[in-house]
């Protein structure tokens, strides 16, 4: 059955909304929506009030015409195929598979899972394969980082690696092209982080001793260029945005990275050509519980990131 395309809709407030935000009350029309798409919504006046553009805060009246552009939200439970040609690149993807584990190197543009409005992520994308019986993500990573992405076969494969993660018996590394010229050697960040949003709705993870998770991330320099350096990063935590984070933290952002860090900062390496956050996961090794041999996965780093590296002029000492 062929989809219908969503249309503009025409919404009338009623005495129920009376006193709402247009911000809160789109949220609620849009469910399922992520909220930054909403704010850009907004920003970009395609959301209109009786005609006129509408900053987040106004407030609605009842009788306001509300008019809401046309947003694709998949119904619950809806299952949407991903295109053949994903389907094939993530199979071209494998780096290991055995009894236990599926091990990919997630390019770079691929979400872990779908949902925020995305349709569908790499765990949908190899469901639809239809070899498993069992396949579950046994971690996440960025949609913008490649490298190493674990999937396990059985319950008790994920429980293994959920483990494993949680009580320090792994090994994650990543290789990150950090802005600026690194001084010394190997440097640690054992700093805390929080997950918080803007006004404008938009989730970010931030520094907070207080109340934020315990997060440690180890930076040891690889290679030097005359803006940036290279550097492999084990991390013993799994926070969301560490790596990002606690880059930032020293004065040295993850190139590329759109989220974090002044975007002049990043204009000199986007003049060289770099298109994408350079920050690659390259290995991971859990160590050996019961039943389960120790496992070692490897990510060669991807192409893009392999040329641009090779444009970048080494630091003269």
């Amino acid at each position: 059955m062929p989809q219908v395309k969503p249309q503009v809709r025409y919404v009338r407030a009623g005495a129920h909304d009376s006193g709402q935000r247009i911000d809160n009350f789109l949220i609620k029309q849009l469910s399922g929506v992520p909220k930054s798409h909403v704010y850009r919504l907004l920003r970009s006046g395609q959301v209109r009030v009786n005609g006129g553009r509408a900053k987040p805060e106004r407030k609605l009246e009842e009788g306001d015409e509300i008019r809401i552009p046309p947003v694709r939200v998949a119904e619950k439970g809806e299952l949407v195929r991903p295109p053949d040609e994903v389907l094939q690149r993530l199979r071209d993807s494998i780096v290991h598979e055995d009894a236990h584990y599926l091990a990919l190197n997630k390019p770079a543009g691929y979400a872990s899972h779908g949902g925020s409005g995305l349709a569908y992520g790499v765990i949908e994308a190899i469901r639809a394969w239809e070899s498993y019986e069992f396949i579950e993500l046994c971690h996440r990573l960025d949609r913008d980082t490649s490298g190493v992405l674990l999937l396990a076969k059985s319950r008790t494969a994920l429980l293994r690696a959920q483990k494993a993660f949680q009580h320090g018996l792994s090994d994650k590394r990543y290789f990150a092209l950090l802005v600026g010229r690194w001084k010394g050697e190997a440097r640690e960040v054992d700093a805390a982080l929080i997950k918080t949003r803007t006004d404008g709705g938009e989730g970010f993870v931030e520094l907070d001793e207080e109340d934020g998770k315990p997060s440690k991330s180890l930076f040891t320099p690889q290679a030097r260029y005359q803006d940036a350096t290279l550097c492999e990063v084990e991390i013993f935590s799994g926070r969301t945005h560490q790596i990002r984070v606690h880059s930032l933290a020293l004065g040295h952002p993850v190139a590329g990275d759109r989220k974090y860090g002044e975007r002049e900062v990043h204009k000199p390496l986007r003049e060289r050509g770099l298109k994408r956050m350079f920050l690659h996961s390259h290995f991971l090794q859990l160590a050996a519980d019961a039943d389960f041999p120790k496992l070692i996965v490897s990510a060669a780093m991807p192409d893009e990131l392999r040329d641009f590296l090779d444009k970048l002029p080494p630091l003269r000492r």
